[in-house]
Parts: C-alpha cells; sequence; structure tokens
C-alpha cells in the first residue's frame, strides 16, 4: 500500500521513524555517563559540561551548514554518508582515551546527527499535502522518544557493562540503520538549484525580517537550554548524597520524562482551539514551575519526579505550537525556516549543558535550579512581551 505519489511506503516511514530515534539520541547518551567518562578519563568535574557541549554544538553547526544541502542534493546520498560518518565517529567516542580525543569524536557525532534533520524534510516533501501532517507526527513521536529514552538506555547499558559499552551498541545500530536506510530510501532528484552560498545566506536574511521566527527562534533556545542544563546535570545530582543512587537508576529517571510525549499530543490537539501564544505561554509557566519544584524539593525523589514531569510536558508542549507557527510564514522557505529555528534551538541545547554543569560544580544543586529558573521566567517574559506586537 501506497501514501503518496512517489512510493513512500508504511515500511519506509516507519523505517525513517525508527532511524530518527536512534539517531537522536546519540546525541543524549552522555548526560548519565558524564561521572563515569570523568573519572575513567580523568576529566574535571567542571569541564565535564564540554561534552555534551560538544555533541550540541555539532549538531548546531550541521544545521547551519549540512541542513540546507537538503535542498539542492540528493537526501538519500547525504543521509548515505552522515550514517558512514556517524557509525566512525561512535566507534571513536568507544575508543577515546582522552578528554579531547572525546570531545572531537563527540563533535562529530552532532555532525553526522544531521541525518534527523534531512529525514524530517525529506519525509514532508514526499507525502501528499492530505498526510503530510500524519506522516511528520509519526516521525516527530520518534525523535521525542529517542530524546527522552537515551538516558534510560545509556545508563542501565552503563550500569551492567561500562559507558563505552554504550557507544559500541550504539555504533552497531548506526550501522545497520545506514544499510536499512540506503535499502528503502527513494532517491528523487532535488528541486532547487540555487547555489550553496546563497542558501546559506537566505537562512540569515530570513531570521532577519521575520519578527516571529527571531521571537520564536529565541524563546525556544532559552527552554531547551534549560531542559538541557537539568539533563546533563540530574546524574551528577542524584548519584551524589543524599540519593547515591547508580547510573542505571539516574537513567530510569527517562522514563518520567516520557511524559513529554503526552504534552506535545495534548498540545497539538488544543492549538486551533486555544492558539500557540497561550499554549507556549502555559507550557512555559510548566517549566518555570518545575523548577520551582525541584529547587523546593529537590533532595527528594518524589519532589524531583514531580518537578522533570513539568519540565517535559511544558518544553515539548510548547515545541509543537511554536513549530506550527513559524511554519505558517513562508511555505516556499520551510526547510530554511526550520533550519534557523533548529539552529537556535541546539545552540540552547549546548551552552545550556555547559554552563549547567559548571553551575552545578561550583554553586550546586540550588544554583543550579536558580540557573534554569531564570532561563524559563526570561522566556516567558520575552514571548509574552514580543507577542504584545509580534502576530
Amino acid at each position: 500500500m501506497k501514501t503518496d505519489q512517489q512510493s513512500l511506503s508504511v515500511g519506509v516511514i516507519w523505517v525513517m521513524t525508527i532511524a530518527v530515534c536512534a539517531t537522536v539520541a546519540n546525541l543524549y547518551y552522555n548526560q548519565p555517563l558524564l561521572p563515569l567518562m570523568g573519572s575513567s578519563i580523568g576529566i574535571d568535574s567542571s569541564d565535564l559540561g564540554i561534552i555534551p557541549f560538544a555533541s550540541q554544538i555539532g549538531y548546531a553547526a550541521a544545521i547551519l551548514f549540512i541542513s540546507p544541502l537538503g535542498d539542492v542534493m540528493r537526501r538519500k546520498t547525504i543521509i548515505g554518508l552522515l550514517s558512514i560518518s556517524l557509525t566512525l565517529s561512535l566507534f571513536g567516542i568507544y575508543g577515546a582515551n582522552s578528554f579531547w580525543m572525546l570531545v572531537l569524536a563527540m563533535f562529530i557525532v552532532g555532525l553526522s546527527a544531521n541525518i534527523t534533520q534531512q529525514i524530517i524534510p525529506f519525509a514532508a516533501s514526499l507525502v501528499e499535502p492530505k498526510n503530510k501532517g500524519k506522516v511528520i507526527a509519526t516521525i516527530m513521536t520518534g525523535l521525542t522518544v529517542g530524546i527522552l529514552l537515551s538516558r534510560t538506555v545509556s545508563g542501565t547499558i552503563a550500569e551492567y557493562f561500562d559507558w563505552r559499552t554504550v557507544y559500541l551498541v550504539a555504533a552497531l545500530i548506526s550501522m545497520a540503520i545506514g544499510f536499512l536506510l540506503f535499502a528503502v530510501l527513494p532517491n528523487p532528484m532535488p528541486a532547487a538549484k540555487l547555489a550553496y552560498p546563497k542558501l546559506i545566506l537566505s537562512m540569515f536574511t530570513l531570521f532577519k525580517t521575520q519578527p516571529l521566527l527571531r521571537e520564536a527562534s529565541v524563546t525556544g533556545a532559552l527552554w531547551f537550554a534549560a531542559f538541557n542544563g537539568l539533563w546533563a546535570t540530574l546524574a551528577i545530582h542524584v548519584t551524589d548524597e543524599p540519593f547515591a543512587l547508580s547510573v542505571q537508576q539516574a537513567g530510569l529517571f527517562g522514563f518520567v520524562g516520557m511524559a513529554g510525549i503526552v504534552g506535545a499530543k495534548v498540545s497539538g490537539q488544543l492549538i486551533e482551539k486555544w492558539g500557540a501564544k497561550k499554549l507556549i505561554t502555559l507550557g512555559l509557566t510548566f517549566v518555570l514551575s518545575g523548577f520551582i519544584v525541584m529547587g523546593i524539593w529537590g533532595d527528594s525523589v518524589i519532589g524531583l519526579v514531580i518537578g522533570i514531569l513539568l519540565l517535559d510536558i511544558g518544553v515539548f508542549g510548547s515545541q509543537i505550537p511554536n513549530q506550527v507557527r513559524i511554519f505558517s510564514i513562508d511555505p516556499k522557505a520551510q526547510s530554511r525556516i526550520n533550519a534557523v529555528y533548529m539552529l537556535f534551538y541546539y545552540l540552547g541545547a549546548a551552552l545550556g549543558s555547559a554552563i549547567a554543569v559548571k553551575v552545578m560544580a561550583s554553586a550546586g544543586w540550588v544554583g543550579l535550579v536558580m540557573f534554569g529558573a531564570t532561563l524559563a521566567l526570561t522566556g516567558l517574559c520575552f514571548h509574552i512581551f514580543k507577542n504584545r506586537s509580534v502576530s
């Protein structure tokens, strides 16, 4: 059975979804593993934040310099090359014996994980308009699951083996998925013939001329910085006193984060009724409330669980309406608009992770919570202020 005019079958859609899930997970495996990496290689605790920063900044760089290539090159070719790069860099992490070797491999993993940002617009370009929403929602569910469960998977594997085994398994999965994508993906010619420099420059033009895109990008960067700051330091917090949990137990908090899927689904259903602005305001209020709860009751498991629930529901509940409203800006430039937005999103993630670990090392859990709450409050105030004039 076909779902569209260009042979994108249901089976291919699920292969894309699984590929997105497994690929994006590589960006987040390191978060519960940071204490183990530090003790294994001999990394100062204040420098551990550079590890997640490297993968996130690599992903952000790829969004800027690689994502636009999907408009002018065959996406199947790009995905194939990125799959090779991803597999080799994951093997590199597995064998890393120094801090900077680890950081470099993490950066290349981030670059290579651009597979996700090739698959999503690829699928959108291959389906009929009536099926586009359903297909993209399916693939985005894979993205969300990959982000949220990655920590649980890596924590569990590391508990029974070691942190290096996580990346050995990831490399083998990447290799298998690369072969599968090459076997099943269609290979249409690109529609655009714009020269690469003009393609890149047009993204800056969009950011300069579209106030809604600027507001959405900055707001998204702020809440995703807060989100990644929490997840980059949570394992450090709960493996220390008074919790003294194992890495596997720390990773299990990823299951709590699955509430984000509920937030995304409910938000998607309410967009037409409530409007994107109200849903984003509500979502950021949830994020801020989550940090307040974790600030007051952060030394108890129940307090952390409630805080994480509020945080993840708020972040993923805001993400859907934020993307819906930017896609209304210019139907002819959706790939580049999405690239601009995602660039800010993952720059926020990279900086949030790096700064949060530094804050945690110097000011403890209280300082970390204040850092996250400040980002959330800034995002909320910025969104409300800008939407007094931005439509």
